[in-house]
């Protein structure tokens, strides 16, 4: 089943992207542990975030999203599971699609990484991509084209998450977003169970990103074809994603 999910999305994202998705992929070693980074630029790239399909069901997976792609005359070329959800794969926060709001912003207090204050917003409006921890997102009564919301943020204007300890002892896989001082929206995974702590300092220290977010932890997938990354153990929320047209008939 494994071999055939990565023919058939290794088909879909075919040989005219290689050059651009190997460019923005890359692997990066930060505090002697091994992330997989993945960086776009806005107002270049076909930045979105995705949850159901044609049929009305969540997408669940990368697999079923770039078969609808595919439909639409689309390609993926990145994805990553883009924060927090229920059982039924519904966001557990925020959900913006296509300026729709399909879930009000969460507020609330409750137990958790997602309620680990302050938690936040990934957005995008027009070219522009943004993060920002969630008061500050609704005081600014932004109106965005795509938006998800995750908890709890890696960095805040530059200052990491208060509750980090530099020495805790839960390791996890874990992946988040942030966006860069050129703009450009930056996705990172570890490669190897990590602390909070020094995932958020990978963002602010290496990657040049002031305001990130935590996106999952044991879920965290990616889809990267230049990495051999086609993940498909677990069922997924929203997801975010780049795509570009693909060929004519």
């Amino acid at each position: 089943m494994l071999l055939c999910l990565r023919i058939g999305l290794a088909v879909i994202a075919f040989a005219s992207s290689a050059d651009d998705a190997a460019a923005a992929c890359r692997k990066v070693m930060h505090l002697t542990q091994a992330y997989a980074v993945c960086s776009f630029d806005p107002a270049a790239s076909d930045i979105r975030v995705y949850h159901r399909g044609r049929d009305g069901l969540p997408y669940a997976g990368f697999e079923n999203l770039a078969r609808d792609l595919r439909q639409e005359g689309q390609y993926l070329e990145f994805a990553m599971n883009g924060g927090m959800y229920e059982a039924d794969l519904t966001s557990v926060g925020l959900l913006v699609i296509d300026g729709v709001e399909r879930k009000p912003i969460d507020r609330d207090k409750g137990w958790g990484n997602f309620y680990l204050k302050p938690n936040g917003v990934f957005f995008l409006r027009g070219d522009r991509a943004g993060v920002m921890e969630t008061e500050a997102y609704v005081a600014a009564a932004t109106k965005p084209d795509f938006a998800t919301q995750s908890g709890p943020m890696l960095v805040i204007d530059g200052a990491l998450h208060p509750a980090f300890l530099p020495q805790s002892d839960s390791l996890q896989i874990r992946n988040g977003v942030g966006v860069a001082q050129d703009g450009k929206a930056v996705f990172a995974i570890s490669l190897e169970p990590v602390r909070f702590h020094d995932f958020a300092t990978l963002f602010r220290d290496r990657l040049g990103c002031a305001n990130a977010l935590f996106l999952d932890g044991s879920i965290s997938s990616l889809f990267a074809p230049t990495l051999n990354r086609y993940d498909n153990t677990h069922p997924l929320g929203p997801i975010i994603a780049v795509t570009k047209k693909g060929p004519g008939p």
